[in-house]
Order: C-alpha cells, then sequence, then structure tokens
C-alpha cells in the first residue's frame, strides 16, 4: 500500500472510532510507531482536524467526514457475501438490519460496482447440509443482547434448559455472544449461580433490559472463548475402509478429528485425532465390516467389547420376549 492510500485508509480508521491508539494504527498497516506518528503528523498539514496526542490515541474531530468511501468489486463482493451469511446465521431481526445497511452501502457504489453486485447475487448461496438438522429460529435476541452490553444492562432472561427441558428465570449480565457450530450463544455472569454461565440464545424465550447497571468488571469475551473451545487430549487414530463406503461419512468424519487421507492398495487410509476412543468406537461400528483398524490396537478391544454388550442385550431381550409368549396347550 502506497502512502497515500494509507493516509486516506487512516482517516477511515479514525472515523470508525471514538478514539484510536497509535499502537491500533501501527498494528493494522504493520508499522512502526514512529511511522504513525509522522503519517499523523501529515493529515494535521492536510488540513485533517484529528486531535489527540501521542501515547494516549487520537480522533477525529465532531462533525468532520469524508465523502463517501468508494468500495472496489471485491469489497462489494464480500459485504454481498457476508449478507447471504447473516440471512442463513443469524434471526430475522439482525438479517433485516444488515439487509437495511446494505442497501445504503450499495446506494454509495458506483454504477460498475452496482451492475457487480446485481450479476453475483444469484450465484452465491449458503445451503445446510443434509446430514445436520437445523431450523432457524426466527428470534436469537442478539440484537437486545448486544444492546445491554454497550449500555452496561443486566438482563432478565426466560430460557428453557437443553438437559431437562425446564423454564427458568435469570438475572444476568451479558459478557458477550459467539457463533459455534449452529447455534449462537451467550455467556453472562449469572446473580442466582453467583458464577459465569453459557446460554444458547435459541433456548431464550424471552429477554428484558432491566434498570439494573453493571458495576462489576468482567474478563474479555476471548477469555471465555478459549475455556470453550479448550484442545482436549487427543489420540491419533488410523484406519483403512473401502473406497464406496466414504461418501457415506459426510460431515460425521470432521466431528471425529479427521485430519488426512490417502490410497494405500485397494484402500483409503484416514487419519483422525480424536478426544474419545470410545466415541469413536461408537462411530466406527456403522461401517466396521468394510474397515480395518491400524492403530492404535487398544481401539479393536473397545469395539469388540460395545459389540459383545450389544450380543448379550439382544440375548436378554429375546429370552424376555420369550419367557413373555403365552404357551399353547
Amino acid at each position: 500500500m502506497n502512502r497515500i492510500d494509507r493516509l486516506a485508509a487512516i482517516v477511515i480508521q479514525l472515523q470508525s472510532k471514538r478514539l484510536v491508539k497509535a499502537q491500533d494504527i501501527a498494528d493494522k498497516f504493520s508499522l512502526s510507531l514512529r511511522t504513525v506518528y509522522r503519517d499523523i503528523r501529515a493529515l494535521e498539514e492536510a488540513g485533517v482536524p484529528v486531535t489527540g496526542e501521542a501515547g494516549i490515541g487520537y480522533r477525529l474531530m465532531e462533525g468532520y467526514k469524508l465523502p463517501p468511501v468508494m468500495f472496489n468489486e471485491d469489497e462489494a463482493t464480500a459485504l454481498l457475501t457476508a449478507a447471504k451469511l447473516m440471512q442463513s446465521m443469524s434471526d430475522e431481526s439482525s438479517s433485516k438490519h444488515y439487509t437495511t445497511a446494505l442497501d445504503k452501502i450499495k446506494a454509495v457504489l458506483r454504477l460498475a460496482e452496482k451492475d457487480h453486485l446485481q450479476e453475483i447475487d444469484n450465484h452465491i448461496a449458503v445451503v445446510s447440509h443434509p446430514a445436520i438438522a437445523h431450523n432457524k429460529p426466527a428470534e436469537l435476541h442478539l440484537a437486545k443482547i448486544l444492546k445491554a452490553i454497550a449500555c452496561s444492562s443486566v438482563i432478565e432472561i426466560n430460557y428453557t434448559t437443553v438437559e431437562k427441558n425446564e423454564s427458568l428465570c435469570r438475572n444476568v449480565e451479558p459478557i458477550g455472544i459467539y457463533y459455534q457450530g449452529s447455534h449462537w450463544y451467550l455467556i453472562a455472569f449469572c446473580h442466582l449461580r453467583k458464577d459465569y454461565r453459557n446460554f444458547r440464545t435459541d433456548k431464550i424465550n424471552k429477554i428484558a433490559l432491566t434498570n439494573d447497571k453493571i458495576i462489576q468488571t468482567h474478563p474479555p469475551l476471548h477469555t471465555f472463548i478459549c475455556q470453550v473451545t479448550e484442545q482436549k487430549q487427543v489420540q491419533k487414530v488410523v484406519i483403512e475402509v473401502t473406497p464406496p463406503i466414504i461418501k457415506y461419512f459426510g460431515e460425521q468424519k470432521y466431528y471425529n478429528g479427521f485430519v488426512r487421507e490417502e490410497t494405500v492398495g485397494n484402500m483409503v487410509r484416514m487419519t483422525f485425532l480424536s478426544g474419545s476412543l470410545i466415541g469413536f468406537a461408537h462411530w466406527f461400528m456403522l461401517f466396521g465390516e468394510h474397515a480395518t483398524i491400524i492403530e492404535p490396537l487398544q481401539l479393536n478391544d473397545i469395539v469388540a467389547e460395545i459389540a459383545h454388550n450389544i450380543l448379550n442385550k439382544i440375548e436378554q431381550d429375546q429370552m424376555l420376549m420369550t419367557s413373555l409368549m403365552p404357551v399353547n396347550n
């Protein structure tokens, strides 16, 4: 990026926040702090009303705005792609707000970029996998949660527990939201439990902002994300399978830690990093007659024990059914 483009980008960054630290600018453009200070001085000399000082942060004078920003085709395409993801992964309210915002952005695009978006709009789609059940809920309460976070408000939620299917009411202090798998989650401090809790937002029935304000300081969201997504102890699993059945694995192979595959003779060797050999063994039994376990050898024993337990269960059920059958004299 040449200096002229960088200076324009710095102005855009200054417009995006109330206060921007020099280190933030340096990190974004891979610059030294000395170069950032020189760029800020150059903007001031060009008449851009930058206020602030080194070591604290910079801001633009209230009311100063650049003319509408022109997007190139790649940037416009990225916005359209994000809109498709929003429509698929968020609720109707958030999707509607994003679409409205995108329309406003389209209004300032040049004719070439408008034509480009219109041309590719029907060529981008987000489709749910048929093997994964996913019904998009009408309300995920994302906007209300983020509003509560912005104004530091305690929220009252009525939600249905996943484990016991009970309806409960809690006052919580929202920390943040994140998307994992096919669900949005709220991390919040629960007043009743006096601890941090995770709530699936599609299980929240009602949500209301209270007049109580969040007083205590909570750890940042990424601290909880690291705990939620903390890597478990994994074990390498190698199996060989007949090629025709691989197409039936679908997304399940990724859930079981799939890493890679290679052709070995007339078989396909697949490598996994599994967090649970017992869980892997249950999945393996779905296609075990067409596969061979290479390593670890103890996985054979686990599969054999599961198969033995199933066989015993079948025999017991048969004996019970036989004992209940009427005897014909």
